[in-house]
């Protein structure tokens, strides 16, 4: 006769502290390094900000402790670095452009930065399970599509650089995309944990691919479709790359077909065929993604590229490059701003980053021991991966550019706010995988009205 023994496995928090310092510890420094390079002397907020900053952190580290001490050790060091990096080349470029701290886009993106810590905190604090989210399934889908449609409403919606994907109230400006990304993950999560013994094993097989029954291909219709409606509406080809490859994803992960893959990436490569077709804006980028210097076409492209060539294998230095002479260079062109000053090998550093969290975020989704915990940490783990090789993509020349913000490092509140609360469902996730049995709290089941355990139903 076995016996079932309840594991404790280290909660790793002493080791998620010293991470956390040392990251800060690396963000001071690279802040001090740009200070000297452009003025000769060390910022002199260095002290104030860097304890701050701290102070923060760790206010985020101890709720993680109180509330979830089982969650994965690495996610917020990562985030911390990740985001304080960012701040420092904005706050780089920032100087460049003769901006002061009062008027300078740093100092938006601090306080932002500090907002967006403490609503992570709060998530995690509030929610005390993740399989809670599930009985919201169809009110996330509900969610999502409001918040895209949003920037379309009159008097509260407003274009920008050929996009409209803002609104703007009480004098602020908010990109409600970069929250839907959230909610539909959410949504995509719950529908599938429910249909996929339909979407895997029901339907024809023609030509070696498994088709599904038109009603169970509705919803990927409908995806496509309002992927085709960002596109059409708003103009922009990264969300509406994002949203479209999300779901495709998280529906290969829930049924490991690849005939759903190849389905969806030929219904969005026939969308964005029509698209090139019909929209000025679509064949611009496509042109600059072709020949970068086309006469009488934007630079944009190729004062990226040619930056990153200044800065070549190890790059000029924090502060010692023109980075600043980029157009949206804290936004849409970090990425090449910190290939300029950091170099090649500096820019492999930070996408290996990126690599880790998503990392950590796949490793969160197969430790879940329920289907949905596995396809939401899988798909929030997945936007992040495929935002940031859209971005990187399209400053190299892989793809098209698209315009997409680079997560916790680009310039932007919204952007922040929704990969923070990405974090702190990824910890939540992660305390549920490995937190002991016993421990474990019972929520209702949606479908049953009765308590599920922590195993597998």
């Amino acid at each position: 006769m076995s016996t079932v023994t309840d594991v404790r496995p280290h909660t790793g928090r002493l080791t998620e502290l010293a991470l956390l310092v040392f990251a800060v510890a690396i963000v001071l420094a690279a802040y001090a390094n740009v200070g000297l390079a452009t003025t000769g002397t060390i910022p002199a907020g260095i002290v104030v900000q860097g304890i701050g900053f701290l102070v923060i952190t760790v206010g985020f580290h101890l709720v993680i402790r109180y509330r979830a001490r089982y969650a994965d050790p690495l996610l917020l060091p990562i985030a911390t670095l990740l985001n304080g990096l960012g701040l420092v080349m904005i706050h780089r470029i920032d100087l460049g452009q003769g901006r002061d701290a009062a008027t300078g886009v740093a100092t938006r993106q601090l306080l932002w930065s500090a907002v967006a810590i403490v609503l992570a905190a709060a998530v995690l604090w509030v929610l005390k399970d993740h399989r809670m989210l599930r009985r919201y399934t169809f009110t996330a889908m509900l969610a999502g599509f409001v918040l895209l449609l949003l920037p379309m409403l009159p008097f509260i919606g407003y274009e920008e650089n050929g996009s409209r994907l803002w609104i703007r109230l009480f004098g602020l400006s908010f990109q409600p995309g970069e929250i839907a990304k959230i909610t539909l993950t959410v949504f995509f999560a719950g529908y599938l944990v429910q249909t996929r013994d339909a979407l895997s094993l029901v339907g024809t097989r023609i030509l070696g691919l498994q088709l599904p029954r038109g009603r169970d291909l509705g919803p990927i219709m409908a995806a496509w479709g309002l992927s085709v409606l960002i596109l059409i509406a708003q103009r922009d080809l990264g969300s509406s790359l994002l949203f479209f490859g999300l779901f495709v994803a998280m529906l290969y992960l829930a049924t490991e077909r690849v005939s759903w893959v190849i389905i969806g990436l030929s219904l969005f490569a026939g969308g964005a065929y029509v698209a090139w077709r019909l929209f000025a804006h679509v064949q611009t980028r496509v042109t600059l993604w072709l020949d970068p210097f086309a006469s009488g076409q934007s630079d944009q492209v190729a004062k990226g590229l040619m930056g990153m060539a200044h800065g070549g294998l190890f790059g000029t230095g924090l502060g010692a490059g023109y980075p600043y002479e980029t157009y949206f260079a804290g936004s849409d062109y970090i990425m090449a701003s910190f290939g300029e000053e950091l170099g090649m090998v500096g820019l492999f550093a930070i996408i290996m980053l990126y690599a880790l969290l998503v990392e950590r975020g796949l490793r969160t989704g197969i430790g879940a021991r329920e289907g949905f915990g596995k396809l939401l940490a899988s798909g929030l783990a997945f936007s992040i991966g495929l935002q940031c090789f859209v971005v990187v993509g399209g400053i190299t020349r892989v793809i098209p550019l698209t315009g997409l913000t680079t997560p916790f490092l680009s310039a932007g509140g919204s952007s922040l706010l929704a990969n923070w609360i990405i974090v702190a469902l990824l910890l939540r996730i992660s305390d549920h995988a490995r937190r002991p049995v016993s421990e474990r709290p019972l929520v209702p089941a949606p479908d049953q009205g009765q308590p599920v355990g922590g195993g597998s139903r």
